[in-house]
């Protein structure tokens, strides 16, 4: 659990953390290996512990290292409460246990009686691919590379699907010995239910294949995928569709799919499974039965111009898909959903059905270039938990404020986030408020923060099927852990040491969900002006606190330090800044932003980690002054930089490019592209690696390739609207005298 503070000294009342300019929260990646310095958690035994571990009688926070403990009594570390001890506690205490040696633990909660049942027979991991077929032959190649990269990360014992859909419903059974599609068709309305349960149609158990024993049928079926063609569409007499000159509309009949597929599934939730992953294809907008959607919005807005297109194509265009993931989280169902298409697909509505579900949206343009197979492998290799619950306490004087991320809150309890299934780098965001103006009272001098992350893991049980026999069954099971981190901050004695304690990647993290809320609720334009504003009132509050005489020669300083020359900790934000406001995620429709595009950008920067979302607002340049021996760790995106440095290789890493670029200046006998053996190599391997999705990776030789991929992340001399300045006007510096004559302004 990686827990990272935009401020580690905590402002002491209301008017200083004002008048600081900064936003004060946390970021939290709760099912992370490691904290954020890279130490593991300390890890109970097969014993449990979790449901003794004591808790506060008046916070309900949990006992930690911060605790004051005596023989029969602890003090909360939290609200300072005095509380007793149980016989089991006090047992657990007499001998060497992880709440003792740490802060940051994780234990196994023993199951209650009425889940001590034979829990193996309910923790079958479930996956199901769901494929449009309303599509060409590059998209039904691309997903079946991708599904066969999937079943090669799948673990033995795993069940799949496969489900095909157009105008009619297919599913694959793949236990006989020749594949078999049974079909039902949708329809065209978007009241209609299928005229059968998908039940009826096959037997559920018929349906999920294990993978061990028909990998090779599973890929046989993959096989006889083909695109829908016009005529199939629309052959049935009710229509699928409307076919008018000969130029088919229609066919694209997800909405009934899902919402059928999740009934189909959540007959066996709890008997069968535990969580079933629905893996769904889309290669443009639902336009056919039930959840249909009106792309024709985004062509009549873009035509006519008569309101904000920003501000139109942000929202949902129906709840359908909102309610449709509340449905799949009771059956037990996560959707992650995979869209392939340069069309308009309108992913504002559909987004809701993967991230309220616990699944993540993936967006590719193309399938030429599409990293889709080795993002379906990635994601399926690392671990996922589910059935989460994250809580967040805090100590005396202050409390949580906002709630960022892709959860949900419960509906009863403050503070209290539900999780549906999230992997190592899923993050989320809280911000913090004072109870009170007075602020932290001379007792709190020590504030602290505690998360307490509640969730199941599914772990395979091996059984041998008979004595001697070579064979093996494969079996799992659900185990219930609790990972508890708790953390002690101080208290700033002045607005100094909070500028001296910014985590600016923190801060960042916090200002893209804050953005991206007031461009989903007043549009982008509004998220824009958000952005600058604040950079502009936390310049006039730096300039306001800063010493105002120059110490070299006692004079007054005439101009305002937008660049924070004498605090290096708040040095990066401007860049981080101007970087953002040119950045996709806020360009104004006009501008070519796709709208699909925004919205998947919304959505992967929502989850990101903040190193992460670092790099893929400001990337990081480096040079090479050879494939084995690094130059400079980190250079500023300019030409000028470039130029200045003299080395003859740079490497950009900007999330999700990875760029080798050869200066046309270098040497003819370097090696290009750099050898497998290299440092150079060594070092983008290990980048690929450390992420949630697989970055492309690309070597351009200068005066040789088209190096414009790469020049395209050269910002610092484009203007923030991405045009290149007038001659003698550079874009960063312009962008810099703007905000201090806006700061001027404000301080008048």
């Amino acid at each position: 659990m990686s827990v990272r503070s935009s401020i580690s000294r905590f402002p002491v009342k209301l008017e200083e953390q004002e008048s600081s300019g900064l936003p004060w929260g946390i970021t939290v990646t709760p099912f992370a290996a490691t904290d954020e310095r890279g130490a593991p958690p300390v890890r109970g035994g097969p014993d449990g512990g979790g449901r003794i571990l004591p808790r506060c009688e008046h916070c309900w926070a949990y006992f930690s290292t911060y605790c004051d403990l005596e023989n029969w009594a602890w003090t909360c570390g939290l609200c300072g409460t005095y509380n007793g001890l149980s016989s089991d506690s006090i047992k657990r205490f007499s001998s060497d246990c992880p709440e003792l040696s740490s802060s940051f633990i994780d234990l196994e909660l023993e199951p209650s009686d009425d889940e001590s049942g034979d829990i193996e027979l309910k923790a079958r991991p479930v996956y199901v691919a769901v494929v449009d077929l309303c599509s060409s032959e590059d998209f039904i190649e691309l997903i079946k590379s991708a599904l066969l990269a999937a079943l090669e990360a799948l673990v033995p014992g795993s069940l799949f699907g496969l489900v095909t859909f157009s105008h009619k419903i297919g599913l694959y059974d793949v236990q006989g010995p020749i594949p078999v599609v049974k079909n039902v068709f949708i329809p065209s309305d978007s009241e209609s239910t299928l005229p059968m349960p998908l039940q009826d149609v096959m037997p559920l158990l018929s349906f999920l294949a294990p993978v061990e024993t028909c990998k090779d049928r599973i890929a046989a079926a993959l096989e006889t995928l083909r695109p829908a063609t016009s005529w199939e569409r629309t052959a049935p007499s009710a229509g699928a569709g409307e076919e008018t000159d000969g130029v088919y509309f229609g066919g694209r009949g997800f909405g009934s799919t899902i919402t059928a597929l999740v009934d189909y599934l959540g007959s066996e939730y709890g008997t069968t499974f535990a969580l079933a992953r629905v893996f769904a294809f889309l290669s443009g907008a639902p336009d056919y039965g039930a959840g249909q959607l009106d792309t024709r919005r985004y062509g009549e807005q873009y035509a006519s111009r008569r309101e904000d297109a920003d501000r139109a194509l942000l929202p949902e265009q129906t709840p359908f898909y909102r309610d449709l993931a509340a449905d799949a989280v009771q059956a037990g169902v996560c959707v992650d959903l995979f869209a392939v298409t340069d069309e308009y697909t309108d992913l504002a509505s559909l987004k809701f059905l993967s991230i309220e579900s616990g699944g993540s949206l993936f967006f590719y343009s193309n399938a030429d270039d599409s990293t889709l197979p080795q993002d379906m492998y990635r994601m399926l290799s690392r671990p996922y938990a589910f059935g989460c619950i994250l809580r967040l306490r805090t100590s005396s004087d202050y409390k949580p404020g906002n709630a960022y991320g892709h959860f949900f809150p419960d509906p009863q309890y403050e503070n209290v986030q539900h999780i549906i299934c999230c992997d190592s780098f899923a993050t989320y965001a809280y911000d913090f408020v004072f109870d009170s103006k007075e602020g932290f009272s001379r007792h709190s001098d020590h504030p602290m923060v505690q998360m307490a992350f509640q969730y199941s893991v599914i772990e395979p049980v091996n059984e041998s099927s008979a004595y001697g026999s070579n064979s093996t069954s494969f079996k799992f099971c659900v185990k219930r852990r609790l990972r508890i981190r708790t953390l002690q901050f101080a208290v700033a004695r002045n607005i100094h040491e909070i500028y001296d304690s910014v985590d600016t990647e923190a801060i960042l993290s916090i200002l893209v969900h804050k953005v991206i809320l007031a461009s989903l609720e007043e549009g982008v334009r509004e998220g824009r002006n958000l952005l600058n504003d604040w950079l502009v009132i936390l310049t006039a509050q730096y300039e306001t606190h800063k010493p105002s005489v120059d110490e070299n020669n006692g004079s007054l300083m005439p101009q305002i330090d937008v660049s924070f020359s004498q605090c290096p900790e708040l040095q990066p934000l401007p860049r981080l800044i101007f970087a953002l406001l040119r950045h996709s995620l806020l360009r104004l429709h006009e501008e070519g932003i796709h709208p699909d595009y925004r919205i998947y950008l919304q959505c992967l920067f929502s989850a990101l980690e903040p190193s992460s979302l670092h790099k893929a607002v400001y990337p990081v340049l480096m040079s090479y002054s050879s494939p084995d021996k690094q130059a400079y760790p980190r250079h500023s995106l300019s030409r000028a930089a470039l130029i200045t440095s003299g080395s003859p290789i740079f490497l950009l890493d900007a999330f999700t490019d990875i760029i080798v670029y050869y200066s046309s200046t270098a040497d003819p006998s370097l090696p290009f592209p750099p050898p497998h053996d290299c440092l150079l190599r060594a070092t983008v391997n290990k980048l690929k690696q450390d992420r949630c999705i697989t970055p492309k990776l690309t070597f351009i030789q200068g005066g040789k390739d088209d190096a414009t991929l790469f020049e395209n992340y050269l910002i610092e001399e484009q203007e923030v609207d991405g045009s290149i300045p007038a001659m003698n006007v550079m874009g960063f510096v312009s962008f810099l005298q703007d905000i201090s004559r806006e700061v001027l302004e404000y301080l008048k």
